[in-house]
């Protein structure tokens, strides 16, 4: 099985900390983490994801607003750019620790944040980006260590 995601959720995924806009929403998001933490491959869709699932009953949903498909045409040309690769609608792209931390490197540095421009969540994900995504339920992130934290623990 694949995890189907629209593009701007590529970027919304590295900072999920278990907040969103229903417990339903939440509770979702949180099997999806595990499922991608856990090494299942991405398909990139067009349009409503898995993520999405639990809002669509209601017909006035975000998730069919033409924002929010800015967002997606935003965050598929910074993602593609940073893995220099083309991504399209249907692309699948493995779930793994080197892409997480990729993704959330560039996230951090603002090379992938187009898409967030506007966006409700921007300041949590700005705090969990410099918190060192801290609480991330999807793939935790491992910053490199330093030279220096190297040969201190070499020296233990």
């Amino acid at each position: 099985m694949t995890v189907r995601l629209r593009p701007h959720h590529l970027l919304c995924m590295l900072t999920f900390v278990g907040e969103g806009y229903s417990p339903a929403f939440v509770a979702n998001y949180r099997r999806l983490a595990g499922r991608l933490s856990a090494g299942e491959p991405i398909e990139i869709v067009s349009g409503p994801d898995d993520i999405c699932a639990p809002l669509l009953s209601d017909e006035d949903a975000h998730c069919f607003g033409a924002s929010v498909a800015g967002r997606d045409a935003a965050a598929l040309a910074d993602i593609a750019r940073l893995l220099g690769r083309e991504l399209e609608t249907g692309a699948v792209i493995a779930s793994d620790q080197a892409l997480f931390e990729k993704l959330r490197r560039a996230f951090s540095a603002g090379v992938t944040r187009h898409a967030c421009t506007g966006c409700e969540w921007s300041s949590l994900c700005d705090r969990i980006a410099g918190e060192e995504y801290k609480g991330a339920l999807v793939m935790k992130f491992s910053r490199p260590e330093t030279a220096k934290e190297t040969s201190a623990r070499r020296r233990a």
